[in-house]
C-alpha cells in the first residue's frame, strides 16, 4: 500500500518514556508489512521523563522518524497544528494523527489509509457498528459518550465520534482549515477539526476502532479538558456558520 507523497503519523509526546520505543518499532513494523511510503514525527513538549531523547536517538538511525521540540507543554491542540505544519511543508500528503500510549492500535492505521482513497477525513471511531473502548471504567465511558453526542446534537452533524483522536486527513483539508484560528489545546480541538473539515464541505467518513486505555504512562485527562470541549461546541456553531453566512456570493 503506496501513496505518493508520503503517509506523515502525529504523535504528541508529554512524558511517555514507557510507550514511544514499542511504538515507534510498532509503526515501522507496519509500514513495512503494508508496504506504507512512511514517516512519524514525534512532538515533544519538553518532557522531563525523557521521551524527546529517546525520539532522537530513534531519529538518528531511522531517517523515517522526526523529532520537533517545543518548550512548554501547551496541550495536544497546539502540539497537532505545529505537526501538521512540519508535515505540510514537507510535502505529506496524507497526516495521520494518533496517541503514543497505544490506545490507537498502529494496526489499524492501513485501513484508515485506504479509507482516506474515497475520503477527505477519516476518523477511528469508538460508536459506530464494530467500534467500542476497553478497560474503560463506567464514568469514563459515560463522559465520553454524552461528550460526544452533546457535540453531535449541538453542531448538527452526522459525526458519531466528534472527540476522538485517531485520525487521518487528506493534505488539502488541512491546507484548507486557518489552523492559525483552531485555538482548543485539550479535546475540543478534536471537535473542532472535524466541524471544520464537514463545515468546508470535505467528505468525512468514520471508521470503527476498539480504544484500549493505557497500560502505562498517565493519561493527559483532566476536568479543564473536558469544560474547554463542552464551552467550544456552542461557540463553535455559532462562530462558524455565522463567518459562512457572511461570505460573500460569487459573481
Amino acid at each position: 500500500m503506496t501513496h505518493e507523497g508520503g503517509v506523515w503519523v502525529t504523535l504528541p509526546t508529554y512524558n511517555e518514556a514507557e510507550n514511544i520505543d514499542r511504538m515507534l518499532d510498532a509503526l515501522m513494523e507496519v509500514f513495512a508489512h503494508a508496504d506504507i511510503d512512511g514517516h512519524v514525527l514525534v512532538v515533544d513538549d519538553r518532557s522531563p521523563d525523557g521521551t524527546g531523547d529517546i525520539a532522537d536517538r530513534h531519529a538518528a538511525e531511522n531517517p523515517r522518524i522526526h523529532v520537533l521540540h517545543r518548550t512548554t507543554k501547551q496541550g495536544i491542540g497546539p502540539a497537532y497544528r505545529a505537526g501538521f505544519r512540519y508535515a505540510l511543508d514537507a510535502g505529506a500528503q496524507l497526516i495521520v494523527e494518533m496517541d503514543c500510549d497505544f490506545s490507537h492500535d498502529p494496526r489499524v492505521l492501513p485501513t484508515l489509509i485506504e479509507a482516506a482513497e474515497d475520503a477527505d477525513l477519516v476518523l477511528g471511531s469508538r460508536y459506530v457498528a464494530g467500534g467500542g473502548t476497553r478497560k474503560w471504567g463506567w464514568t469514563r465511558r459515560a463522559i465520553s459518550r454524552s461528550g460526544c453526542l452533546y457535540a453531535k446534537t449541538i453542531l448538527n452533524v452526522p459525526i458519531n465520534d466528534l472527540t476522538g483522536g485517531f485520525k487521518c486527513f487528506r493534505r488539502d483539508v488541512l491546507e484548507a482549515i486557518p489552523l492559525d484560528q483552531v485555538h482548543a489545546a485539550g479535546y475540543g480541538f478534536q471537535i473542532e477539526m472535524t466541524y471544520r473539515a464537514l463545515m468546508l464541505g470535505f467528505r468525512v467518513i468514520e471508521v470503527p476502532i476498539i480504544f484500549t486505555d493505557r497500560e502505562y504512562g498517565e493519561s493527559k485527562m483532566s476536568g479543564t479538558i473536558v469544560l474547554e470541549a463542552a464551552t467550544l461546541v456552542p461557540r463553535l456553531r455559532w462562530r462558524l456558520r455565522h463567518a459562512r453566512k457572511q461570505r460573500p456570493v460569487a459573481a
